[in-house]
């Protein structure tokens, strides 16, 4: 396997701090999710913590929040939020990745249309970025790391398929997150900067 920090360090270096649009699960709902993975961690595929599991819908490549004017962007994504309904995503068994364990979700609507909505609205800012929008829902519950090329993709599957019975979670989407996100390497962080609400009545 690879390394995924090594991958993404070619184009978002550890310690730079890029902007992120995110649905992020309360600590209940990234418990549930992770719990059975847990035997997933070791050297070469750290686990994602509680509170670092993230269901990305925009990574704005090389902008950071000092780029943009924070006022103008929240008021254009919350008159967008305000036509769009919470809805529920659900997450199913994961799978093994050359870089993660990813578990993906349902339904592709109405979150692709958030994310093409939050893409052209960061466009709006005038700030320089490549966007590197989300295709579907998904979080990962393990990231490679250093020593990933000593890891075995058919090991880990084999231990995903000795998990009985079907694997399911649900992450309640009723709010939009802004955060500026770096990595050390090793691990994803953040710092929030806004909350959006979702407050429609259709989608």
């Amino acid at each position: 396997m690879e390394s995924f920090f090594d991958r993404v360090g070619r184009v978002w270096p550890a310690g730079r701090r890029d902007l992120h649009w995110h649905i992020l699960p309360t600590p209940y709902e990234a418990a549930t999710l992770l719990t059975p993975y847990s035997g997933f961690t070791r050297p070469g595929l750290p686990g994602v913590p509680v509170e670092g599991m993230h269901c990305t819908l925009l990574h704005t490549v090389g902008l950071a929040r000092t780029d943009i004017d924070l006022g103008p962007l929240l008021e254009d994504v919350g008159a967008y939020a305000r036509t769009v309904r919470p809805f529920a995503l659900t997450f199913d068994r994961p799978a093994i990745g050359n870089v993660a364990v990813e578990v993906s979700g349902w339904p592709q609507f109405p979150f692709g249309s958030i994310v093409e909505h939050l893409t052209a609205a960061m466009t709006r800012t005038g700030g320089t970025f490549k966007a590197a929008p989300s295709r579907y829902p998904h979080m990962s519950v393990a990231y490679t790391s250093n020593g990933a090329e000593n890891l075995e993709a058919a090991g880990l599957k084999s231990e995903l398929a000795a998990i009985d019975g079907p694997l399911s979670g649900t992450v309640f989407a009723d709010r939009l997150h802004l955060v500026e996100q770096w990595h050390d390497g090793r691990h994803i962080m953040w710092e929030p900067l806004a909350v959006v609400p979702l407050t429609g009545t259709s989608v």
